[in-house]
Order: structure tokens, then sequence, then C-alpha cells
């Protein structure tokens, strides 16, 4: 069992919206920081049944004395319920945390929000520094970095059960999409797109479907937080830009599952696009749970000069470049040294799969692991603002 990093939402002491894949470790987390609190599962088929057909039973689930939270898990099933949740609130105090693996229904439905009573959380699966000495940069590379990862016998396995599951009750049963075979089809296809600009004219020809149609898979990922698409960074460009976002599976053991290989494929295929999407990963879980508040995205020209991850807020600019290599040249960094020239103020890093710290002008040479276990304090502002 590890100690998580979110710990914002309960020390607030004001009601949430806890939104991440199935398996990050929502429940668990919950039941670990407020072990007191009521929990009313809508995965349960019986207490689903009767809070769809009616909503107001929600406090029949509740003690009238209660002063603990109450959790609602999977909220997004029965979205309804929520002006329930609302008047709750206002007229008995309670707190609830309402979790949820998908945002879909609650933001295509227009449902109650809770008018702003309610902040919003993600949890992503778990981080270096929450793994501590269980951080295994291999391991990772493979299987990801979903909990029940590290106390599983077999995580292939498992994570073959996973994307099966998550099809089956979150595709299938929530009607999302007329056509398994097709989404099926579109999401092995999708998988070779994993931290690469997307073309969703070509995704749409190795898939046979067309390209309304993957884009509305694309949007149904992201509904189902099992992916996210990353736009380019143009704020003040000085060069002509790409246009097209990039695509990532949330999870690396996920994009290993869905990926297919074979003796056409080459481990630089595979492996680089799991290191970079590690360390996006990673990041991202970082800005979050540091509350560092960066816009997310990647540059790339028209000419295809590209760093891979671009972090840009109040914190300041910071340029990231991942390369899987253990030897590296100085043409490893042109990408980021024309981006400095764009951007003085910008904080250039270059991660590696070598073992030696660098430091190259005014780019710094990490190697990789140490870089990941030092995602807070890369996203930290400078302490000499001048450097």
């Amino acid at each position: 069992m590890y100690a998580r990093m979110l710990s914002k939402p309960l020390a607030a002491g004001h009601s949430f919206f806890l939104f991440g894949p199935r398996g990050t470790g929502k429940t668990t987390w919950l039941k670990q920081r407020c072990g007191d609190a009521v929990f009313i599962d809508l995965l349960d088929a019986d207490v689903y049944q009767s809070l769809l057909a009616h909503p107001g039973r929600l406090a029949d689930f509740v003690p009238r004395n209660h002063r603990g939270w109450v959790v609602v898990d999977e909220v997004q099933r029965a979205p309804e319920i929520l002006n329930e949740v609302h008047r709750m609130i206002e007229a008995r105090g309670w707190r609830f945390v309402l979790t949820g693996s998908s945002a879909r229904r609650l933001r295509r439905g227009g449902v109650n929000l809770l008018a702003g009573r309610a902040h919003t959380y993600r949890m992503f699966p778990l981080v270096a520094g929450e793994l501590g000495d269980d951080f295994d940069l291999r391991k990772s590379l493979l299987y990801g970095h979903m909990p029940a990862i590290f106390s599983e016998p077999a995580p292939r396995d498992y994570l073959a059960s996973y994307v099966k599951t998550y099809l089956r009750e979150e595709v299938l049963q929530e009607g999302l999409t007329r056509n398994i075979a097709s989404f099926v089809r579109f999401l092995e296809t999708a998988s070779f797109s994993q931290a690469s600009t997307l073309n969703t004219a070509e995704i749409a020809r190795e898939a046979g479907i067309d390209r309304r149609t993957v884009g509305y898979h694309f949007d149904l990922l992201e509904d189902l937080l099992l992916g996210f698409r990353v736009p380019v960074f143009t704020r003040r460009a000085k060069r002509r830009m790409a246009a097209h976002p990039k695509f990532y599976f949330f999870d690396v053991g996920v994009y290993r599952q869905l990926r297919p290989s074979g003796p056409l494929d080459t481990p630089e295929e595979i492996e680089g696009a799991a290191l970079e999407s590690l360390v996006m990963q990673e990041l991202l879980a970082m800005n979050e749970y540091s509350a560092s508040e960066y816009s997310i995205s990647y540059w790339r020209t028209s000419t295809g000069a590209e760093v891979d991850i671009v972090a840009y807020g109040r914190r300041g600019l910071v340029a990231i470049e991942v390369k899987r290599g253990a030897r590296l040249s100085r043409r490893d960094a042109a990408g980021l040294r024309l981006f400095k020239e764009d951007y003085p103020s910008a904080r250039c890093y270059l991660f590696y799969g070598g073992s030696h710290r660098e430091y190259w002008d005014e780019i710094e040479v990490w190697p990789v692991e140490d870089a990941i276990r030092s995602l807070g304090q890369i996203l930290a502002p400078p302490s000499n603002p001048s450097h």
C-alpha cells in the first residue's frame, strides 16, 4: 500500500469531485484517508438501480447525525443524484466526495455540477515519488504504474483483463459507441500514434473507419480518461508551427497492452514512445499534485524541429526533450536550442538513458530515471530567477 501525494482535497474540507481512470486507486485512497466516511458505491447493482429510479433516496444511505464525509463512487453512472447532493450540502451541511472514471455524462448531460460548491481534482497512476524504492524504470516501461501492477503476480494478465473490462463496462454497458468492433480496431491503430503527432486520415484508413468516427473515438477516449491529446505550443510563435496535437494513452502499461508487436517492430519504436509517455504521465501527475498549474503542450515547427514537452505557467517555462539512448550527441539537443533561441527565459532539459548528469550551455542533461524522481524539483520555479 503506497501513500499518495494527493492531499489538498481533504485538507481543504469542502466537497469535491475526484476523477481518474478505473484502477488508479481513488477508492483505496479515500478509505485510507477517511475511513469513517459513508461509502455509496454506484457499481453495486442494487444501490445503482435504487438511486437511478429514486435519486431522493440518497439520504436513506446516510445516518442523519453523520458528520464525516459521504463518498459517492462512480457518480457519472447516475448524474441525476447531483441535485440531491446539492440539496444535502445546503440543508444538512454534509461534505461529499464524488468520484468518477468518466466525465462524459456529467459534462454533456447538462447536469447540476453543484454550482461551484465542489472543486475538481484528478487521481493518476502511481508516480515515482509514491513508489519510492519500488520504482524500477525497466518494469515501469513494461507495465506502467497502475497500483495493482505492484501486487499482481502476473501484471501482463492484469493489464489484458483491465483493457477488456474497461471496454465492456464503460463502452458497451453505457452504449457509448454502436460498433464495438470498430472501436477495438481503432484502439489498436491509435496505439501506433502514442507520443506522436496525430494523423486522423491515416488512422481512419488503417482502422477501416471514416475520419469523423475517428474524431469521435478520440473524444471518447478523453471523456473516459483513457487518453489525452497535447496541443502545439504556439504562444508568441516566431516560426511557422505544426497544427496537429500529439496523443497519449494515460498509462504506459495500457499502451503496451494495446500496442501490437511482432518481428517487424523495433524496440526503438515501442520503447521510445513508452519512455516519453512515462515522463509525460509523471509530469501531469506532479503538475496536479503540486498545484503548479502549468499548461502542457509540445513544440513542433513546420520544418520538423521538435521539443517533446513544454510546460508553461505562472512558475515559468520548461522545455523537455526525451531520448531513449544511453549515448548522446549535440545534435540530440537541436530542437531545444531552437526553442531556447525563440524563448530565452525557458529552462531546458534533455532526459536520456545514460547515467551521468551534464550541462550543455543552458541545457541540463539528466539521466531519465533521476529526472523522473526529480520532476517536482524541475517544475518548481528556480531559486535564482536570473538562472
